[in-house]
């Protein structure tokens, strides 16, 4: 098309080009925003396929709405400038989200405290992602019915015209899948990747604008408020409430933040479920589950002879260290997918470079190693819940194949619950299926439950002798206190294979109820002294 609706002829879209760049460039932008969607999300409701689900079908939804408006106004209104229009409106609101975004999030979670009693984190997710996302998609689903109207001449032709826009579209999508995931989240962050995808669009609409030699005031109003949204997005923080934080960072994977002070050190991965690591500065115990699973080594053999020790999930390596300092003969080795995160455990948690560390996939790594240990620590989680294929009965069946005899497997489990059909009880049930001897033990004062599990039927027996052997008073003090906590688990029917393993919903399910839990106390001050009474605690 080379002229507008009111008969003005159009200089940069005489040869059709510019429509194409568009196309390209808003695909990419749609996919940039879905996956920066998932990272702002993340860090306060986990990346789990739950969230995804909710971030891909409120897109979707929003999409198609865009192309119905879309395709309406474009033949009630063949003008491109309201095309252009629609993308600056579209740009400012992308760049204004990491900043909005969070606020809306913190808004919408606090509505909800009071508001609802189960499915907290899903229905604070979908809100959030509505009001956030709904409308800068469905601007941007406008896009590919508009360009069809201006770029089809006559019907010899549409077909072949179709198919390039299409074409354009996906090779937008593709680079706008694959740059934010390996580059420019990681490289430069969240807040960045929107500013830098929005300015594309803003780019497109300011170019045709100039170009036509019109609507000079709306590209400097957009301008403008493109560069103050941009300015607020780079320079608040996913935690912006914390005002003392060592490190906060992204990676592949994570988001990532360091705290310390004069006694310790603590890594999160997001900021509403707690802490991931914690770092005791003068080497002692952190009052963690990671104390729990020093009795691991204690219920082998001779634990004061060298051991073979492999941590599936290292983390920031406090187990590692915690091994090393009191069982010094022990050969530990560590598995994270996390590169970045294995980075930080160097330079701020005082992981020994002498502990090596694979970055790779768990399961994977059990895969291609022949090699068999002593004790293995299973303590992966992606975000607030356990990767589906590090849950199921042939996972298992691999660590078992890979423990020496009178080996122990020790698995962290995060978030406990008393249901009798949770995560937990699902996965005691698989690993009572898969070795002949396991034992629990919650950790006081925490959430987590420690999982002991050995063909050795003299584990526990061992553990007592060991105990009773130890000389150092603190390790004994505690291995008595795992001993009071310890009981044995019994086999059901609850069984996770990789064809069946719906952890994601098994563990929100868990979450949501420690959640309402929570959230109780809250509701209660606000149903007796309203407002005033939760500000006031």
């Amino acid at each position: 098309m080379s002229n507008s609706a009111d008969g003005r002829k159009s200089r940069i879209l005489s040869n059709k080009w510019y429509l194409y760049l568009t196309e390209f460039f808003s695909g990419m932008a749609v996919m940039a925003a879905e996956l920066g969607a998932s990272r702002l999300l993340a860090p306060y409701f986990s990346s789990s396929q739950i969230v995804w689900t909710i971030i891909i079908g409120t897109i979707m939804i929003a999409m198609a709405l865009g192309n119905l408006y879309g395709g309406r106004s474009a033949d009630q209104h063949p003008d491109p400038d309201r095309l252009y229009d629609r993308l600056l409106i579209a740009a400012v609101w992308i760049a204004a989200i990491p900043f909005l975004g969070k606020m809306v999030i913190a808004g919408v979670s606090a509505l909800l405290v009071v508001t609802i009693n189960t499915n907290f984190l899903i229905w604070a997710a979908f809100l959030s992602c509505m009001i956030v996302f709904v409308y800068p998609l469905f601007l941007l689903g406008t896009v590919t019915p508009s360009l069809v109207k201006y770029t089809v001449s006559s019907l010899d032709d549409s077909g072949k015209t179709v198919g390039a826009l299409g074409a354009a579209n996906t090779i937008g999508s593709i680079i706008g899948t694959f740059v934010p995931t390996f580059i420019s989240i990681p490289a430069v962050g969240t807040a960045a990747t929107f500013v830098i995808f929005s300015g594309i669009l803003l780019l497109l609409g300011v170019v045709y604008f100039l170009a036509e030699r019109r609507g000079t005031v709306k590209v400097i109003v957009s301008v403008l408020l493109f560069a103050g949204a941009s300015a607020a997005a780079l320079s608040l923080g996913f935690a912006f409430w914390e005002k003392t934080l060592t490190l906060e960072d992204e990676s592949v994977y994570n988001y990532l933040q360091v705290k310390e002070d004069d006694r310790r050190v603590i890594l999160s991965t997001n900021v509403l479920f707690g802490v991931q690591s914690v770092y005791i500065r003068d080497g002692s115990l952190t009052g963690m589950y990671y104390d729990y699973a020093l009795a691991a080594p204690m219920m082998t053999p001779e634990p004061d002879s060298p051991k073979d020790l492999l941590i599936l999930g290292m983390g920031t390596g406090t187990y590692a260290t915690q091994c090393s300092r009191y069982f010094p003969q022990i050969r530990a080795e560590g598995v994270e997918i996390d590169e970045k995160i294995t980075a930080l455990a160097r330079e701020y948690f005082s992981l020994d470079a002498a502990v090596p560390v694979t970055t790779y996939d768990g399961r994977a790594y059990l895969a291609g190693t022949d090699k068999l240990y002593d004790v293995i620590m299973v303590d992966a989680y992606q975000d607030i819940t356990i990767p589906f294929q590090m849950s199921t009965q042939e996972f298992f069946s691999m660590v078992r194949a890979h423990l020496k005899e009178n080996g122990v497997m020790i698995v962290n489990m995060n978030m406990t619950s008393d249901a009798g059909d949770g995560i937990h009880a699902y996965l005691q049930d698989t690993i009572c299926s898969v070795f002949g001897h396991v034992y629990t033990a919650d950790v006081y004062g925490s959430s987590n439950r420690e999982l002991f599990a050995s063909q050795n039927p003299e584990i526990l027996n061992l553990l007592t002798e060991n105990t009773e052997a130890c000389e150092n008073e603190p390790l004994r003090k505690m291995l008595k206190d795992v001993q009071k906590q310890i009981v044995p688990c019994e086999a059901g029917g609850l069984i996770l294979t990789d064809d069946k393993a719906p952890v994601e919903l098994l563990g929100m399910k868990t979450i949501d109820s420690m959640i309402s839990d929570e959230l109780s106390y809250y509701r209660r001050r606000f149903q007796e002294d309203g407002i005033a009474g939760i500000i006031g605690g």
